[in-house]
């Protein structure tokens, strides 16, 4: 292994190139496209042997990679925010279809309004369209599941997103260690698809499916992800004998044991939480953090047995379903039912808002003393808040909301696209 100091974007490429992609369908989009330009740069000196396609849409990207795919080619491609639910047609029929793509999400909030910063809203917006979602912690971890995602798809043919956070991962500069391509070829095999378009033993992949068998046919994609829950931890141990670290998986807990209130997330704020976790302990108090890297398939028993003993659960999101609450919340649930124990929601973050120490510091506190609410917005302004909806009840012709809120706390919109 080599040890460089370098962007997250960077990193992620060198490691795509390291697992040999055959196919790559490229449309820029911020947060992930310095991924897309370093991988195009390896192609054009000659670095890397790859189809290297330039489509007109994200759309066409996810189409190309498609048939690549089904092609037998082992395909990639990058998206984020508008630019995944331009393609969301293509996305689901890539999972319906059960093909081995690999993507990287760059997560990054979705309009309108217009915002380019990190929340998790773009991948959210498609958790149940068949792809097996996996989220990074670190830009180590973004690497590492890179290549565990590759293995892990097509040995069940589904096709999976590595989420990593937008601009705090993707731009961040630190030191990597960026594997071997004898080490990634040893642990990678050769792409042996499970379908293929050959004519001389013709299928038809994409038929249409009538009421007599797409009952059965969805019910195997389900089944596939449930096998998933097996195979990623197998995966992540394989993973750990060959490289020497322990990545991926399904969960991570970090000072759960005997801890009577357990926060959950996803992404890079676990690593913020870890630090007020630890100063937390050293206070006297008992309470812990667990991880989620598998968000599809959601790993309910282990997230259940990970849980057992805990009194207060506090799921902490960087998005919300709007009119219901959280998300990843509403999924512990699931994994808790029956159990008594309490579940709130805190969600922070949203549009690349900070999520500070000192604001998770205050909100576990109260979390711990029993006075959160089921839904909390945390650092929400309600001031602002309270006079925007105040002058809807008054005024008829109140203008859009966002303006109201920017005029509001003294600032004017900005026209960054």
């Amino acid at each position: 292994m080599t040890l460089k100091q370098i962007e997250g974007s960077h990193g992620v490429a060198e490691t795509i190139a390291l697992c040999r992609p055959e196919v790559i369908c490229a449309y820029p989009i911020s947060p992930q496209t310095h991924i897309v330009e370093g991988l195009g740069e390896m192609v054009k000196a000659g670095e890397l042997r790859a189809e290297y396609l330039n489509v007109e849409s994200e759309f066409a990207a996810m189409s190309v990679a498609i048939g690549s795919s089904a092609a037998g080619a082992r395909t990639y491609t990058a998206t984020a925010s508008q630019g995944l639910l331009f393609m969301v047609e293509a996305v689901y029929n890539a999972a319906g279809l059960g093909l081995p793509i690999v993507m990287t999400v760059a997560n990054r909030a979705i309009g309108a309004p217009i915002n380019i910063w990190n929340d998790h809203s773009d991948s959210m917006s498609q958790r149940d369209c068949g792809w097996i979602q996996l989220f990074a912690e670190t830009n180590q971890e973004a690497m590492d599941l890179h290549i565990q995602a590759f293995k892990l798809a097509e040995e069940l043919s589904l096709p999976v997103m590595v989420c990593m956070d937008g601009f705090i991962l993707t731009h961040a500069y630190e030191r990597l260690d960026v594997p071997t391509q004898e080490q990634v070829d040893a642990f990678l095999p050769p792409f042996e698809p499970r379908q293929i378009l050959d004519p001389s033993h013709p299928v038809s992949i994409g038929a249409m499916v009538g009421p007599e068998a797409f009952t059965e046919v969805r019910y195997l994609a389900h089944a596939k992800q449930l096998q998933a829950l097996d195979l990623l931890p197998e995966i992540s141990a394989d993973f750990k004998k060959s490289f020497g670290r322990d990545s991926g998986g399904l969960i991570r807990p970090y000072k759960t044991e005997g801890a009577e209130t357990i926060v959950i997330a996803l992404g890079s704020v676990l690593g913020t939480i870890k630090d007020v976790i630890d100063e937390m302990q050293e206070a006297g108090c008992s309470i812990g953090v667990l991880g989620i890297t598998s968000f599809r398939p959601f790993p309910l028993d282990a997230i259940r047995d990970a849980l057992k003993g805990a009194k207060r659960i506090v799921v902490l999101e960087k998005c919300f379903a709007v009119g219901v609450g959280g998300i990843v919340a509403t999924n512990v649930r699931m994994a808790l039912e029956g159990s008594g124990q309490q579940v709130r929601t805190v969600v922070a973050g949203l549009g690349g808002r900070a999520i500070t120490m000192s604001s998770l510091h205050a909100i576990f506190l109260e979390a711990m003393a029993g006075k959160l609410e089921a839904l909390t917005f945390l650092d929400l302004n309600s001031e602002v808040v309270d006079h925007v909806l105040e002058l809807e009840r008054n005024v008829r012709l109140s203008g859009p909301v966002a303006e109201s809120v920017l005029r509001n706390i003294g600032t004017v919109a900005s026209n960054i696209a």
